[in-house]
């Protein structure tokens, strides 16, 4: 009979040190119609390189729903309003834009491209949902939701809400 561990090793092997990372308010985006706060997060130095940026901002227009809001009632309402993160990692670039449905939904799209190719977003081959520097861009847009709009709704002080952190 084996135990749980010895199912599940105990130690995890990392490829280095735990290096802290930037995550930036980069401004609010307009794109289509919809509202979205704009983030950056770097592994190196304190934003995102511009390409990545800018194709976040490109890749944001491609994959958000349209119409960006929708009449209540329905299987997917939508109030325009959405973020965008565009991370320079260790391994790749990856853009994630999430947007708000259904009240209290987060409806979300994970895209990368290889670190010299940002231009070259594809969603992103493997069931990810996000790594820890951008779920904690997510976690604070969450609660900020949560805090502005359902107990609310005050639209504008969601977005005068921003994260900026080093984790």
């Amino acid at each position: 009979m084996s135990s749980h561990t010895d199912a599940h090793p105990q130690t995890i092997t990392l490829r280095g040190p735990h290096k802290t990372r930037r995550i930036r308010y980069l401004g609010e985006h307009n794109a289509l119609g919809w509202r979205c706060k704009l983030y950056g997060i770097a592994m190196e130095g304190e934003l995102p390189r511009d390409s990545l940026v800018a194709s976040a901002r490109a890749v944001a227009e491609r994959v958000l729903p349209q119409p960006p809001v929708t009449g209540p009632g329905g299987d997917d309402d939508r109030y325009g309003i959405g973020l965008i993160i565009a991370h320079d990692g260790r391994d790749r670039a990856y853009v994630i834009v999430a947007w708000f449905a259904g009240e209290n939904e987060i409806y979300e799209r994970l895209l990368s491209a290889p670190l010299d190719g940002t231009s070259q977003l594809e969603p992103h081959p493997s069931p990810a949902v996000g790594c820890v520097w951008e779920l904690e861009v997510v976690d604070f847009e969450r609660r900020a939701w949560l805090e502005h709009v359902l107990k609310g709704p005050d639209i504008e002080a969601y977005f005068a809400a921003h994260l900026n952190t080093e984790v």
